[in-house]
């Protein structure tokens, strides 16, 4: 085996956890104190459900404590996300998820994110502990990751799904040295929100989607662009694209627009 490299570890230093309506202080303990065993120290709180400076979660903190005080609380997925270039969603759900999604385990996903954390901060996504992350959370991110737990019992709880990405991350991190490279501007998650919203709203309006298959659709176009990884640049050139789309389809006389696109018909029509 080789030897821990420790400027492999301090790139860490980029990763955040995000926890989406964390209700348990004793979780928020354990995950502070397994955050600070393996070198982590930011994480972000969407809407907690309990303080996390509950004394139940400052006893089980022991020497993390203080990544207790630390935590930053925001009131939405969105707002957690902001500045992050790459995005990875977790679920433990047992179920058939949309085929544009490729579900992968912690040590295939990691390999990837250390390999561009150059390129700007991650961020590493957990449910509530009571539902998990919903399927519109993980449409938000760019990567979805299972651990490959046994199918007898195959939910873990909270603190132990987070001790066990945040060891992958180190081991993964702290074995290899050849993650670095130059640096790639990747775009923030907003940027690449704001770019899909645009596109949604667009395509509504040409009539290409409509509104009760315009989700369902959205999620093959999020995959799409999302497996791309998308550059500053990139989004900028799309953006440029859907406003001058935009700029055409309201300057053509009405006998010139671009025609919806045609529906199969419903059954029994």
């Amino acid at each position: 085996m080789q030897p821990f490299s420790q400027s492999g570890c301090e790139r860490l230093a980029q990763v955040r956890i995000v926890l989406v309506q964390p209700a348990g202080p004793r979780n928020l303990g354990s995950i502070a104190r397994v955050m600070k065993n393996m070198g982590l120290s930011q994480w972000v709180l969407v809407d907690p459900q309990c303080d996390p400076l509950d004394t139940e979660a400052l006893t089980m903190a022991v020497h993390g404590a203080d990544l207790l005080y630390q935590a930053q609380k925001v009131q939405t997925l969105p707002e957690a996300l902001q500045g992050c270039v790459q995005v990875l969603g977790t679920t433990g759900r047992i179920e058939q998820y949309p085929p544009e999604w490729q579900i992968q385990s912690p040590r295939q996903a990691f390999s990837s994110l250390l390999a561009k954390l150059e390129s700007g901060p991650a961020a590493l996504v957990f449910g509530p502990e009571d539902r998990g992350l919903s399927n519109e959370e993980l449409a938000l991110c760019q990567y979805q990751v299972q651990i490959p737990t046994d199918a007898v019992y195959p939910s873990l709880n909270l603190a132990q799904a987070v001790g066990i990405c945040c060891y992958e991350l180190r081991t993964l991190s702290c074995e290899r040295s050849d993650f670095i490279h130059p640096p790639t501007p990747l775009a923030p998650f907003e940027l690449v929100e704001g770019f899909f919203q645009h596109l949604e709203t667009l395509l509504l309006q040409i009539g290409y989607l409509h509104p009760h298959t315009a989700r369902r659709k959205m999620l093959k176009f999020r995959a799409l662009f999302q497996r791309a990884g998308l550059t500053v640049a990139e989004v900028a050139l799309l953006r440029g694209i859907l406003r001058q789309l935009g700029w055409v389809q309201k300057t053509l006389r009405p006998s010139h627009r671009i025609p919806p696109e045609e529906e199969p018909p419903k059954p029994g029509s």
